[in-house]
C-alpha cells in the first residue's frame, strides 16, 4: 500500500547541488543495500506496465513518450565501484534506441502472455539496457503497449513520476556522468577520500549494530517471539531448474461499485485493497497456524518533491484477520492506522546500520535476503498507489482503455519457488480516466495448481465474497 508520507508530486528539477560543486551521483545507501542484496541472492526483479488501447495508437505520440523516457529517472544505470566496500554511482544511460514492435498480430487471448514474455526480456540495470518498450498488435484491432523497467532504477511510485514526465515532455538534468569517464586510479582515490570521510558515520552504525545485536539476543530466549517451524514440504519431486513465470491476472473493477463496497464496509480503498489481499492470502494458505491471521506488508511511499532515489519506500506489517474483512473493514482500518502511526513516530531501527551497507560481504546479504524469503509468517505484500491521474494513461497522448502494472522476478526456478514457500503480491491503483480499480494479482502456492486460469476462478470466488464482480484477465 503505497500510502505517502511526504509528497510525492512529479518535479522535473534534479537535487540541488551547493554552487558549483558537482552533484553527488553515489547511490543512496538504501537503494546500494537493495541492489547488493538482491544480486547476492541471485534475484533480478523488474517492473512491468501494460497499457491496452481500443482505438488506433499513435505511434508518433509513442515515439516521443520513449524518447521522454530516457530523460527522466529512467536515464541510468548503475556503475560499480572499482572498490569492494564504496559505493555505486548513477551514470548516465538513455535506454534502448527504438520501440520494439511485434511482427504479427496476436489474439486478445493470449496477451497476458505476450506481457509475460515481455517481463522476461532483460532489463539490465548495470550493462544496459535498464528498460525497454514493446508493442503488440491484437486480432480484434486493438493493441498492447509494454513498459519493462529494472525495479533498481525505480519503485512504483517513482516509476508512475517518470512516466508522467515523460508523457508531459518534462527532462530532468540530474548531472550524471558518462559511464566509465573515470580512470580506474581517479575512481579508486575518488572512492577512497569519500569513503573515509564517512567514517564516523560507520563508527556510529559499528556501535548501533552491537547494541541491536544484543537486544536480538535477548528477544531470542522469549518463547512468544520464536519463529513458526515452516509449514510448506519443500522435499518434493519438481523439475527444481526449470525457470518459470509466476502466474499472474488482472482485475479490472468499477470505480464506483469498489468506493461503495470498501464504504459498506466500514473502510477506505486501502483498506478494502488490503481486505482482498489478506483473503487472497487465506484462500493460497499464507496465514498464521495459531491465530490464524495474515501477515500484511503495506509499501509506504516516502518520495518527495525532486527524490532521486531508487528505493524511496518503507514497510508496515499489519495482522488482519482474513475471516472478518469481507463482512466488516473497520478492525483493519483501526490497525493499519495504528501502524502507520507508529512507522511515523518510531524510527526505524536497521536504519541506524545504513552506513554498514558498503561493507556488508556477499555472504552476509545472501542470508539476509533468504531469511527474509522464507520468513515463517508468510507475509504477502500489497502496494496501493492510489490515484495515479488521468496523465499516466496517456501513453501515446491519448487516453487508454485500460492499464495495470506489476512488479515481477525474472529467471526465477520451481525449486526457489517451492523453498521459500512461495510467493504473493497484490498491486492496485485508481484508473480514473477509464473509471476503473485496476488490481494485478501475482501468486505461487507450493504443491496447488499454480496457472492463470486457477487464480482466475480463485480470483471470481474471492470478488463475490465481496459482493464485487470484476473483468478479470
Amino acid at each position: 500500500m503505497a500510502v505517502r508520507i511526504g509528497p510525492a508530486r512529479a518535479s522535473f528539477n534534479s537535487r540541488a547541488s551547493n554552487g558549483d560543486a558537482p552533484p553527488d551521483n553515489r547511490l543512496a545507501l538504501v537503494d546500494q543495500g537493495f541492489f547488493a542484496g538482491q544480486r547476492a541472492s541471485g534475484q533480478n526483479e523488474v517492473m512491468q506496465v501494460v497499457w491496452l488501447y481500443e482505438h488506433p495508437i499513435d505511434f508518433d505520440g509513442l515515439r516521443r513518450f520513449h524518447h521522454n523516457l530516457g530523460l527522466g529517472l529512467l536515464g541510468r544505470l548503475i556503475e560499480r565501484s572499482p572498490l569492494p566496500f564504496a559505493r555505486h554511482r548513477w551514470v548516465l544511460d538513455r535506454g534502448p534506441s527504438d520501440i520494439d514492435i511485434a511482427e504479427s498480430a496476436r489474439p486478445r487471448s493470449e496477451l497476458t502472455d505476450w506481457a509475460d514474455e515481455r517481463s522476461q526480456l532483460p532489463a539490465d540495470p548495470e550493462q544496459g539496457p535498464g528498460w525497454h518498450l514493446g508493442v503488440l498488435p491484437l486480432t480484434d484491432g486493438s493493441t498492447a503497449v509494454s513498459l519493462v523497467a529494472s525495479h533498481y532504477l525505480l519503485d512504483g511510485l517513482g516509476l508512475i513520476v517518470a512516466l508522467a514526465e515523460a508523457m508531459m515532455g518534462n527532462a530532468r538534468d540530474l548531472g550524471y556522468a558518462q559511464p566509465r569517464s573515470r580512470t580506474r586510479l581517479r575512481a579508486m582515490v575518488q572512492d577512497v577520500r569519500q569513503t573515509a570521510g564517512e567514517a564516523p558515520q560507520v563508527a556510529r552504525a559499528v556501535v548501533a549494530a552491537a547494541r541491536l545485536a544484543r537486544k536480538r539476543a535477548g528477544r531470542q530466549h522469549d518463547p512468544a517471539a520464536r519463529s513458526l517451524a515452516p509449514r510448506f514440504d519443500t522435499r518434493r519431486g519438481y523439475d527444481g531448474d526449470t525457470p518459470v513465470v509466476v502466474p499472474g491476472i488482472t482485475i479490472g473493477i468499477n470505480l464506483d461499485d469498489w468506493d461503495a463496497r470498501a464504504k459498506a464496509l466500514g473502510g477506505t480503498s486501502n483498506t478494502l485493497a488490503a481486505g482482498l489481499t489478506a483473503r487472497f492470502a487465506e484462500r493460497m494458505g499464507r496465514r498464521h497456524d495459531g491465530d490464524g491471521a495474515v501477515t500484511v506488508q503495506l509499501v509506504i511511499s516516502e518520495r518527495t518533491d525532486g527524490d532521486s532515489r531508487a528505493m524511496a519506500v518503507s514497510i508496515a506489517r499489519v495482522k488482519v484477520d482474513p475471516a472478518r474483512v469481507t463482512t466488516d473493514l473497520r478492525d483493519v482500518r483501526a490497525t493499519i492506522k495504528q501502524a502507520l502511526t507508529a512507522r511515523r513516530e518510531t524510527p526505524d531501527e536497521s536504519l541506524q546500520l545504513a552506513a554498514l551497507i558498503p561493507f556488508t560481504p556477499k555472504r552476509a546479504w545472501k542470508r539476509g535476503v533468504e531469511a527474509a524469503l522464507t520468513d515463517p509468517e508468510y507475509p504477502v505484500v500489497c502496494s496501493n498507489l492510489g490515484d495515479v491521474g488521468s496523465i499516466v494513461s496517456r501513453v501515446d497522448g491519448t487516453d487508454c482503455e485500460f492499464a495495470y502494472a506489476r512488479g515481477t522476478k525474472q529467471d526465477v526456478t520451481r525449486q526457489w519457488l517451492e523453498r521459500t514457500g512461495g510467493h504473493m503480491q497484490l498491486l492496485s491503483f485508481r484508473l480514473p480516466v477509464c473509471g476503473k480499480m485496476s488490481i494485478h494479482l501475482l501468486a505461487y502456492q507450493p504443491g496447488a495448481e499454480n496457472t492463470k486460469p486457477a487464480l482466475r476462478e480463485l480470483a471470481a470466488r474471492t470478488l463475490a465474497e465481496f459482493d464485487l464482480t470484476g473483468e478479470i484477465d
